[in-house]
């Protein structure tokens, strides 16, 4: 066994009528320039407000895209704090299951049946996803009291998104700009679980004789989990500076980001434990409390930087650079006797003295701390030249550098006498464990470079006096990777770092060694250190229209194309693999309906899925191996409805259909006569995929305090590919309760009441799968409240 970690939707999503206001809801400074010239000439905006008024800068979409959309008013119902990935989780398609009640140890994100690895994550158009395996931090997201909005491209990308992983899509949030005025805010928040939040923000206001502006902000966040041992530090700081050049939108700005994590890993549960009872109970449920022993440090920044040139009247220039740094890990530990092989190396010594006792014992055995660390440095750019060849005519050419050097090591470090590491990221960059062969102790050493060349295409037009709007588009991603192992490997999750000489009994290239506290047995094989490298390209169209046949309603179609380069760790392995890309063929058809006091939409799609990459048994060389397994069929139906009854009240609900087949049979090695044998999941759903996913919204104002009811559910989703294990299904409310203090400051002052799962829902949330065992689950957060006060002045 292995373990492994939808809907097109036809228009803006309604959250509490708070989304989308404005136009522009793209990744890039490029996309959002041409959508902001497509919106100029042709959509629809329907007006009103969130308290006093209906509906408030809801404006439905104009391209033939399925994309979602939430603004800062909406984000600031939510928790203080909290990661905006939870803050798309009521828009159709989208499942993220957060690992708290306050969104900073972590969570997992799904869209229309594609896992995290699977999305493209940008911040202001820049990359996101780690550059060796994909995956998305959800906990070391921008404040939200920074972001202006947030949307979700559902099973496609826009024409210049920097990414070599996005089949299912991609999620884009856009950095507040400055205000024009001088301004702070100061925000401390409480809540249980000893939850301390600040955040402080300073706006300069426009000043110098070119009206530059920028804003400064700092957060800090402490609070213990709900279950197991530990909690969260987090500490976070921010700044932008916007320079406007002359009046027609031109300007250059330039962000800078660090976030600063020390976390405990979450217990996870099985979910025998959790029918069982008690797995909430953080004192008296020893057996998960004692899985939380490992830490999950981050140092993360970035510096993006965005700016638009007009060259003529017909021609514009974005260009979008940045540079970003990471360092983290999650570790454990691992017990070692002082005479252990991979301690002693090549050298002629009796071991290491691991525990200061001035004597070498094999019969002592230390715990020690054993990370996975992994360090990335970053450089990319994204820019466009924008050709408004006419007033219903516009070209777009694009390209997109992105390069990253990803480093990925394991130096092991002390314990000190209370327990704790002696520094949270080893002997990186604490004391190291010192062998006598002149190197120290890893448990694996890595060197991946990434490189993406991207060119794209775009045409844009409107035809019929702005009735039908056609796009049609096109990328071409190149995407190198050099891979460096200094290690033996044993397979893509594991390695031995050693100066011992392996014994290749066989002549198959592959070597065993002694026993050894780290490998595990002396029968296990491994490949030898190499160095290789593999390269990707696609080709990659899209096309899209949209019909407005009425003035208040309309249709769309589109068809759009996906790419996912093969991740480091499938390309890791004990020998030479060589999985195919993934990729998707998307199709979607919507209609979409909007008046003054409703907004509607529906929509029907269907994503061919094909080379899906799993590890799967190789009897021949008895060993788990990545390899391309098949295709999967996603096909679905969703619906969203925003309602405004009445001047102080606003109900939205969406609903999500998806119908999930797995195409072929996994592999699993051959019998004794050479015959194939395969695990039977043809015809399975896709693991970790509900049929049904329900979200609803009220908001209500009286006086001057604004209500707001919000629910999810989520359908049972299928743990293994097998699907014999079911999480089931589950339905959570939130609450929240603002009252404005419109006396105190220069408005914007409130006091904030939030309830996450209101009614103590007890229910599983992300899940690590399996391919024919039991998963391990992470526990939903349990009812938890926090109280925000935000000054304003």
């Amino acid at each position: 066994m292995t373990n492994r970690k939808q809907l097109f939707w036809a228009t803006t999503a309604l959250m509490s009528g708070v989304l989308m206001a404005g136009a522009a809801s793209a990744q890039s400074t490029a996309s959002q320039a041409v959508e902001d010239r497509a919106t100029q000439v042709g959509d629809v905006v329907v007006t009103g407000a969130r308290g006093p008024r209906a509906i408030e800068g809801v404006v439905v979409e104009n391209n033939p895209k399925s994309r979602a959309t939430i603004t800062e008013a909406f984000i600031g119902t939510q928790a203080a704090g909290q990661t905006i990935l939870n803050s798309i989780n009521l828009l159709p398609g989208v499942n993220f299951t957060n690992n708290d009640a306050y969104g900073s140890a972590g969570g997992d994100l799904t869209i229309r049946g594609f896992d995290a690895a699977r999305v493209s994550l940008t911040q202001d158009g820049i990359p996101l996803n780690d550059t060796g395996n994909y995956a998305i931090y959800s906990n070391q997201q921008l404040d939200p009291e920074l972001i202006q909005r947030a949307s979700v491209n559902l099973g496609t990308t826009d024409v210049d998104s920097p990414t070599a992983s996005a089949t299912g899509g991609t999620v884009n949030y856009i950095t507040r700009r400055p205000a024009k005025d001088f301004g702070v805010i100061l925000q401390p928040s409480l809540g249980e679980y000893g939850y301390k939040r600040i955040f402080a923000l300073v706006d300069t206001g426009e000043v110098g004789p070119w009206g530059t502006s920028a804003w400064f902000s700092a957060s800090k966040t402490v609070y213990d989990h709900f279950v197991g041992a530990g909690g969260v530090d987090k500490m976070q700081l921010n700044g932008r500076i916007y320079q406007p050049l002359g009046d027609n939108g031109d300007f250059i700005a330039v962000t800078g980001h660090y976030n600063e994590n020390r976390n405990e890993f979450m217990p996870r549960v099985t979910l025998a434990q959790f029918n069982a009872g008690g797995a909430y109970d953080k004192d008296d449920y020893n057996t998960v409390r004692s899985q939380a022993t490992a830490i999950n440090p981050s140092n993360t920044g970035n510096i993006r930087g965005q700016s638009r040139f007009t060259l003529s009247d017909t021609l514009k220039l974005t260009i979008d650079p940045s540079f970003q740094y990471t360092l983290a890990h999650g570790g454990g530990t691992q017990t070692m006797s002082e005479t252990d092989p991979q301690l002693i190396g090549n050298s002629s010594a009796a071991g290491v003295d691991l525990n200061g006792d001035g004597v070498i014992n094999g019969a002592t055995r230390v715990t020690l701390f054993r990370p996975n660390i992994t360090n990335t440095h970053r450089y990319g750019v994204t820019s466009s030249l924008i050709w408004d060849a006419a007033e219903d005519h516009q070209f777009r050419l694009a390209y997109t550098f992105d390069w990253g050097r990803h480093r990925q090591t394991g130096q092991f470090g002390y314990i000190d006498a209370n327990g704790f590491p002696e520094d949270p990221f080893a002997g990186r960059n604490g004391r190291p464990v010192e062998l006598p062969d002149g190197t120290i102790l890893q448990r694996r050493n890595r060197l991946s470079y990434a490189m993406l060349n991207q060119i794209a295409a775009e045409y844009r037009g409107s035809f019929f006096n702005d009735s039908v709007d056609v796009t049609l588009g096109a990328r071409a991603p190149f995407f190198d990777r050099e891979l460096n192992n200094y290690c033996y490997q044993r397979d893509t999750f594991n390695a031995y770092c050693t100066t011992q000489v392996g014994v290749d009994a066989d002549n198959d290239g592959l070597v065993t060694f002694p026993v050894s506290s780290m490998n595990g047995s002396a029968n296990n094989e491994y490949g030898k250190p190499r160095s290789f490298e593999k390269k990707y390209d696609a080709f990659l169209p899209n096309a899209g229209v949209t019909w407005k046949f009425a003035p208040n309603q309309s249709i769309y179609a589109s068809y759009a194309e996906g790419f996912s380069a093969p991740r480091t760790d499938d390309l890791y392995d004990v020998v030479d693999v060589n999985p195919e890309p993934e990729t998707t063929n998307s199709y979607d058809l919507g209609y979409r309906y909007q008046s003054g006091s409703v907004i509607a939409s529906v929509a029907v799609w269907k994503t061919d899925y094909a080379n899906r990459i799993v590890r799967t048994f190789d009897e021949a060389a008895g060993l788990f191996l990545t390899r391309n397994v098949g295709d999967v069929t996603l096909q679905g139906v969703d619906g969203q409805i925003g309602w405004s009854p009445m001047e102080n009240l606003n109900l939205t609900g969406s609903f999500t259909y998806t119908d999930s087949e797995v195409k072929n049979d996994l592999p699993n090695g051959t019998d004794s006569n050479g015959n194939p044998i395969f695990i039977k999941i043809a015809g399975n759903q896709l693991v970790e995929t509900p049929d049904w996913q329900f979200g609803a919204r009220a908001a209500y104002t009286i006086g001057k305090f604004d209500l707001g009811l919000q629910g999810k559910f989520v359908g049972e989703r299928f743990s293994n590919d097998i699907n014999t294990e079911v999480a089931p299904d589950y339905l959570t409310f939130d609450l929240d309760v603002r009252y404005n203090l419109a006396s105190v400051g220069a408005g914007g002052s409130y006091i904030q009441l939030n309830v996450i799962n209101l009614f103590d829902e007890e229910y599983l949330g992300d899940i690590s799968t399996s391919t024919t065992g039991s998963a391990q689950y992470q526990l939903g957060a349990p009812r938890t409240a926090m109280v925000t006060l935000r000054a304003s002045f």
